[in-house]
């Protein structure tokens, strides 16, 4: 990988590239520490030290937005309006006929879509945007912290509707820089910015391990955490990589007087071919009762018995209910990201076939039964990934943002694994050697 670095910075235009996309990381890192008109940064500051990790509901967005949502600044809600927005478009093309017809138009179908989801992120950068700021004015922002409730001084219309407005426009600033990313950078611009805000985070994580450590002052913490941290990375990258290639052979056919077709090449299917997503999922779906007891002013049974299962991530059932959601969704979103039906109806149109299987229906269900079985090792492996914060939390009395948990370590590795590509794909068509020397 190294190397591969080593020999764009060496091509003029892969270095243009790379420096542009420094620069662009750069001001958004910039970006998640300017805090937004109406907030007393000084409080602010206070409650993040008295709350030392324990960030509860917002720790999965914070780690997103790389620690500016707790800072309350402009690029505070991040990229997760954008993700969100992606994923609804994503899910929205299955059901509206519409949407996947624009799907199957190629590249205007492409930018179309492009575009609902950018008019979706604005929508959704106001609300949650609204709702953090709501948050932040009633004080349950940081529970525990004596000056919570001081961290908006000014509370008027005027100044709550700045603040909203102020976060939209540092969503939409930050959507802008990841598509300049994708255009004249290197890689795709959103994946580098959340990798980029996950990254950040890393340091005051690992070191806040260190000085909660008894042993060896804390170094025996440390080292066994990144020695983790390393066997976590080479069983992501063993697990990304793993497919499951389907042989299919293309008939010959005679098209005037020239042959067409006779190759043989293979479907690959991933191990892990919902990727992510099926943990945010998961995440998301379990933070909605908690928040719903946290802004609930009643005092009833089931506001108590979420407050003590569903919301201490060490709890039997809370770690059950994690892991079956994602073995759940990781299920759910291969069936609606892989259509094994339209793959078998392109194969058999072009004279493409599984040899052993008959073409149109019996490759669909072949292809159904493999995808199935290859789910299974799959989805157990994320939720597996996806425990060890909360083998964390048991262990080393960490935060629930432990540096090297699931979702962190998942984003950074793919990422990683796909801007390398990138590069090296790159490097060869600049590079490549003909017949002739």
């Amino acid at each position: 990988m190294l190397t591969a670095f080593a020999r764009a910075f060496k091509t003029p235009d892969l270095r243009k590239k790379l420096l542009f996309t420094l620069g662009i990381i750069v001001v958004y890192r910039v970006g998640t520490h300017v805090p937004i008109p109406g907030i007393d940064y000084k409080n602010v500051q206070t409650c993040i030290d008295v709350a030392k990790g324990n960030q509860g509901l917002f720790g999965l967005v914070n780690m997103f937005s790389g620690g500016a949502l707790l800072q309350v600044t402009i690029f505070a809600l991040g990229i997760m309006p954008y993700i969100t927005a992606s994923i609804i478009l994503q899910l929205l093309t299955v059901v509206i006929p519409r949407l996947e017809a624009l799907k199957k138009e190629g590249q205007a179908g492409t930018a179309k879509i492009t575009q609902y989801t950018r008019y979706l992120t604005v929508a959704l950068a106001i609300l949650q945007g609204t709702g953090l700021v709501a948050t932040a004015r009633s004080g349950t922002l940081f529970s525990g912290c004596p000056v919570a409730g001081q961290i908006v001084p000014d509370q008027s219309i005027f100044t709550t509707i700045t603040m909203v407005i102020c976060m939209t426009a540092g969503t939409c600033v930050v959507m802008w820089l990841g598509e300049l990313i994708t255009d004249r950078g290197i890689g795709n611009g959103m994946s580098i910015l959340m990798f980029i805000s996950i990254a950040a985070t890393f340091p005051s994580a690992l070191w806040a391990i260190k000085k909660q450590g008894t042993l060896a002052d804390g170094w025996i913490e440390f080292g066994t955490v990144i020695l983790v941290g390393l066997v976590m990375v080479g069983l992501v990258v063993f697990v990304e990589q793993a497919q499951r290639r389907i042989p299919v052979q293309y008939a010959k056919r005679m098209i005037g007087r020239r042959s067409y077709g006779g190759t043989s090449t293979y479907i690959p299917l991933k191990v892990n071919q919902a990727g992510v997503i099926p943990v945010i999922f998961a995440s998301s779906l379990l933070y909605i009762p908690a928040l719903v007891a946290q802004f609930s002013n009643s005092d009833s049974g089931w506001k108590r018995w979420i407050t003590q299962n569903l919301t201490k991530g060490d709890h039997p059932i809370y770690i059950t209910s994690y892991f079956l959601l994602i073995v759940f969704f990781a299920f759910f979103y291969v069936a609606i990201s892989f259509n094994p039906e339209e793959v078998a109806d392109n194969m058999k149109k072009y004279g493409g076939f599984i040899p052993g299987i008959r073409a149109g229906r019996p490759t669909a269900e072949y292809l159904s039964y493999v995808l199935n079985r290859i789910t299974w090792p799959g989805s157990l492996y994320l939720g597996l990934i996806a425990l060890v914060p909360t083998m964390a939390l048991v262990g080393f009395n960490a935060s629930n943002n432990f540096p090297f948990g699931g979702t962190s370590i998942l984003i950074i590795v793919g990422v990683g694994l796909e801007t390398v590509k990138q590069i090296e794909s790159q490097l060869q068509q600049r590079n490549y050697e003909g017949f002739l020397r």
